[in-house]
């Protein structure tokens, strides 16, 4: 099927903030709800992990469930673009670790962003009339909007033909958990604020920054190689507090810039760009900070910040010993 104007035109929904129910969140086409709708989060991960009726908390302190969370979405981009991304993951996930890496990292980015878009335009809705209002409303955080903005510009890859030239917009990770040391089946988090956003299938963790065109993934390309071996989860969760506190660090938004479509183009090519001329890349790191972030992510173990940081130049690890050697970790505590 040769591909049309309208297949290349990229929709912009930040000009009066079209994210309610009547437009498809992909291309803005009109939609009856909620006939016309999506799951954030696909039936077949419902059904596989008994998601449906299990709640979620949203930052006001209302309650829904994962059923109940949905997106609208139009019939032409229902079937062409968000059930055939859903249908190539499902397909990995059953065939397990090994498949799931052998996924480009476009699909994984898209996949992310499709749940991360819906949890946080869910929020974004749920503040215009909320049961408790947030102390930190997402709508009065204009970083992020400015990243959301520049989230939307790459997912738009989900619908329109659309080549990265030389980057990758986002930090993709793909982790593997030892069974014999975790049998949560299905967990996920984020950090809306930072676009970051990280799910657990069975033994494989897949956690991403959407925005930061990789950069991200190229400052931990070490901490990565090292982790690419079966990890305790206590060791996974440090992986993910470096990760998102590296996101909590990152201090610039990419600007994106489609080239010019000529007659007889298939594909849209992006070009990026990043002013690390007036801003730096990264806001220093401050081990106290990043212990706060571990604190968060290991409260399964109930591990005191007093114990994070008792040495201050040298926060606790899992992932390596005193002098940055890998550590295994059969069992905690050790």
């Amino acid at each position: 099927m040769p591909t049309s104007a309208d297949d290349l035109t990229i929709y912009y929904p930040f000009e009066g903030m079209r994210f309610g129910p009547e437009q498809c969140f992909l291309c803005g086409r009109p939609t009856t709800p909620p006939t016309d709708s999506v799951p954030v989060f696909a039936p077949w991960l419902q059904e596989r992990y008994q998601l449906a009726n299990r709640q979620i908390l949203l930052l006001d302190q209302s309650v829904v469930t994962y059923s109940d969370l949905r997106i609208p979405c139009c019939p032409r981009c229902h079937t062409q673009h968000v059930a055939p991304l859903e249908a190539t993951v499902e397909k990995a996930a059953a065939q397990g670790l090994d498949a799931i890496r052998a996924l480009d990292e476009k699909t994984l980015f898209l996949w992310l962003g499709k749940m991360f878009y819906g949890v946080l335009v869910t929020e974004l809705l749920t503040e215009l009339d909320p049961l408790v209002k947030p102390r930190y409303p997402l709508a009065e955080n204009a970083q992020m909007l400015r990243r959301f903005q520049a989230f939307f510009q790459t997912f738009q890859a989900l619908r329109v033909p659309i080549v990265f030239e030389d980057f990758s917009p986002a930090s993709v990770f793909v982790l593997e958990v030892d069974p014999q040391q975790d049998t949560v089946p299905f967990e996920y988090d984020d950090d809306l604020t930072t676009m970051t956003f990280s799910i657990k299938l069975d033994n494989v963790v897949i956690m991403a920054c959407l925005f930061d065109n990789g950069i991200i993934r190229q400052a931990m390309r070490r901490v990565y190689t090292d982790a690419q071996r079966p990890l305790h989860p206590i060791q996974v969760a440090e992986f993910k507090a470096r990760v998102y506190y590296a996101a909590y660090l990152f201090n610039v938004v990419p600007d994106y810039f489609p080239r010019p479509v000529q007659a007889g183009d298939d594909h849209i090519v992006y070009d990026t760009l990043i002013d690390d001329i007036t801003s730096e890349v990264f806001n220093p790191w401050e081990n106290s900070a990043y212990g706060q972030s571990l604190l968060e992510m290991w409260k399964r173990w109930q591990i005191p910040l007093s114990e994070i940081l008792r040495d201050p130049a040298q926060p606790l690890s899992f992932l390596y010993d005193a002098d940055g050697v890998s550590r295994n970790i059969e069992k905690y505590p050790v």
